[in-house]
């Protein structure tokens, strides 16, 4: 039982630490105000005393209303959040890019805490932290058993604050204690390289608050190094989303100028918006356009350069607004699995509107309001966008996409308003084989593990990509098939 929960959580990380969220930074209508429906607030205050006198023990009031609103909210759909303080801190963290901590991508081998990467430049990286070492307790509470949310939770703190890290570092078998000072982290939401002579690697892992300044510096930097650069893979597997305008913005810079990027409509004038591609439509205000040096450094070249972009079910949202994009104006060929199909945008708001979200001090309300649409008019909610070239993760087969859950998998989702969602019956059957197999590559020592790392020489689908540029065969899926949007039960 541990072994299939291990891995499930597996599968579901890049889902759940995203949020799956477009996040727009409009502003949410506070004048007129739906009239009140009397009635039935008269009823909701009538379950309020009856509550308050006649439960067990005593409720606090203040819970009690926030508990009618979080589940007023929740049920909406699946992306709709009322945030009190505590979700507050995490969404801001999650959208800025920026916590207090010591600065280590990690996650979790044998029920210790394993450091991925650490963070260039943050505390863990000047304190000579390398991938592959162990965690073993974190102060004086052992790792081994701890839920990774709770090592997370331990590890992070206010700034300038210390905190005592035990390592073992498996290649000189040795254990050690370093003392490590917490400080502001600015997470790294892009990676580049070259991958050779002509051929570059473009990964987002989220659009944050820094993503398209960071994007712009990174492709320069590949542009130095490989002035004439014949093809580009940009690598949006696993991003679950993030800003609007960081979307947009970089769509426009493989895009022709003024074109649509992306179509959304919902119930308010606010809701209804075409963004194309041009700074005014990803300019954030009092802010130079990030994509001007960009433009000048490669000389338009990287409107023209070949693309592929690689997706898969763990792309969600504001990737998927890329992805369609250059699908749609026929920029890129999108190859890898099919994305996981969230086309809603979520406006977040304080509800003290004296306030930013960046800064708000008491709650705040992250709302559902539109479905957004690929140029061509397209909604992708409940469905995704379907690859022009349907590419497994491994040699072997796509060995453990089906476990992946997708928009349509969550409950109370959006429907797409395109038509009936259709029931795809072979799917709990192709997610109990893949459980199975993902068990037993769990069992495995790591060295054997067959789990893809992107931009490593064994990448499948980014070989692939490689190969579609150089005009050379491409291995291409024989058991994938698109699936389509599934049927919601009334």
């Amino acid at each position: 039982m541990g072994q299939k929960l291990k891995a499930v959580g597996w599968i579901s990380l890049g889902v759940v630490a995203g949020a799956l969220t477009t996040i727009s930074l409009q502003t949410v209508a506070r004048g007129a105000l739906a009239p009140l429906p009397l009635e039935e607030l008269q009823q909701l205050a009538a379950v309020f005393g009856m509550v308050k006198t006649n439960y067990v023990e005593p409720v606090n009031d203040r819970k009690l209303i926030t508990d009618a609103i979080v589940g007023m909210v929740s049920s909406l759909d699946p992306h709709s959040q009322y945030l009190d303080k505590k979700a507050l801190k995490e969404f801001n963290e999650g959208t800025t890019g920026k916590f207090v901590g010591v600065g280590i991508e990690i996650s979790q081998e044998d029920g210790l805490i394993k450091v991925v990467s650490p963070i260039e430049g943050s505390p863990a990286f000047r304190a000579g932290l390398k991938p592959n070492d162990l965690i073993t307790k974190i102060d004086d509470t052992p790792v081994k058993g701890l839920a990774l949310s709770e090592g997370v939770k331990r590890m992070r703190g206010e700034p300038n604050t210390k905190v005592l890290l035990t390592i073992f570092r498996k290649d000189e078998s040795r254990t050690f204690v370093v003392s490590i000072t917490r400080e502001e982290i600015r997470t790294q939401s892009v990676r580049a390289k070259v991958i050779e002579p002509g051929y570059a690697w473009i990964r987002l892992s989220q659009f944050q608050e820094r993503t398209v300044a960071d994007f712009a510096r990174k492709v320069e930097e590949i542009y130095k190094t490989e002035p004439q650069l014949k093809g580009l893979v940009l690598d949006l597997r696993n991003d679950p989303g993030g800003y609007l305008d960081a979307a947009v913005a970089v769509s426009a810079a493989f895009l022709p100028e003024n074109v649509t990027v992306v179509s959304a409509n919902g119930q308010l004038a606010e809701s209804k918006f075409t963004f194309k591609a041009a700074p005014e439509f990803y300019q954030r205000r009092g802010g130079a356009d990030p994509l001007r040096h960009l433009n000048e450094v490669t000389k338009g070249a990287l409107k023209k350069i070949p693309m592929v972009v690689l997706v898969n079910e763990g792309s969600a949202s504001a990737s998927e607004i890329v992805a369609g994009a250059l699908q749609d104006h026929k920029r890129a060929k999108l190859m890898g699995n099919q994305t996981f199909g969230k086309g809603s945008v979520q406006t977040a708001v304080c509800l003290d509107p004296s306030f930013r979200m960046d800064n708000c001090p008491s709650a705040g309300l992250k709302l559902t309001t539109s479905r957004y649409y690929t140029p061509s008019g397209r909604s992708i909610q409940a469905k995704g966008i379907v690859p022009d070239v349907m590419v497994d993760e491994t040699p072997e087969g796509n060995l453990f996409a089906a476990l992946r859950t997708r928009e349509a998998d969550l409950e109370k989702h959006l429907a797409s308003g395109q038509g009936v969602e259709q029931k795809d019956e072979a799917r709990e059957k192709a997610r109990e084989e893949a459980r199975i197999k993902l068990e037993e590559e769990f069992k495995k020592p790591l060295s054997e593990r067959r789990l893809p790392e992107y931009g490593s020489d064994k990448d499948f689908q980014l070989q692939q990509a490689l190969n579609q540029l150089k005009g050379q065969p491409v291995v291409v899926s024989k058991t994938l098939v698109e699936r389509k949007e599934e049927k919601k039960e009334e």
